[in-house]
């Protein structure tokens, strides 16, 4: 990938694990703990996809809050003792192994280093301060800059705007297809970080390079 100024990430699934703040917790939520981590993920995505469309914005807060409350009444599961916990569980996830010394190795080698995440601001800098990457970034970007979710292009030009380098100038990773597939659309030269080993999704565009995880990405751009 020639030409990349700066490495702009996908917060949750990508440098953070969001399934673990019920890992955590498993032996107070019980035998459904892996289910209720799954559903509460879909919904939490679905419910931003589906405030975009209605142009209904809440923060990524509620939203995550809503679908774990959506999550638990499906599943049969009582809420009471553990969603306070979870919540802020979710304030600091774990980030991937190889997350903070592939930041530090792309640091060295020059590149700008940004999150652009549905999360929103108090989230992500708890997120990023857990995680220990917090001094590497030039920019942590949140959608409620602009009040709507990805993959809305108003989001992906918050990296533009913020770091000043050109759409074709920005290595963009997001272990989320959907997100890969908008941030083509827009510009962004996006490489998707397929950690669960999916099938390529039927949307326009696609990603310009696919990994496992962020470990190969450093000699993807030549850091």
């Amino acid at each position: 990938m020639a030409g990349i100024r700066a490495c702009v990430f996908d917060a949750y699934g990508t440098l953070f694990d969001v399934h673990s703040a019920v890992v955590r917790l498993r032996d107070r939520i019980g035998p459904k703990a892996d289910d209720l981590s799954q559903l509460w993920r879909v919904k939490q995505l679905e419910y931003t996809w589906l405030r975009a469309l209605m142009d209904r914005h809440a923060d990524f807060w509620q939203v995550t809050g809503d679908a774990l409350d959506h999550a638990c009444a499906r599943l049969g599961v009582d809420c009471t003792p553990v969603r306070e916990p979870l919540m802020q569980a979710y304030r600091a996830l774990e980030a991937y192994p190889e997350v903070p010394a592939v930041l530090e190795q792309l640091r060295r080698g020059g590149s700008k280093l940004a999150i652009l995440s549905n999360g929103e601001p108090e989230m992500l800098a708890a997120g990023a301060e857990s995680a220990g990457i917090d001094g590497l970034l030039d920019a942590v970007l949140s959608v409620e800059e602009v009040g709507v979710y990805k993959p809305h292009r108003k989001v992906y030009q918050l990296a533009l705007g913020r770091l000043g380098v050109r759409a074709d100038e920005i290595a963009f990773m997001s272990s989320n297809a959907w997100d890969v597939h908008g941030a083509a659309c827009f510009g962004l030269r996006p490489v998707w970080i397929n950690r669960l080993g999916a099938p390529r999704e039927r949307l326009p565009e696609g990603p310009e390079h696919e990994l496992k995880d962020l470990s190969g990405l450093p000699e993807l751009i030549g850091a």
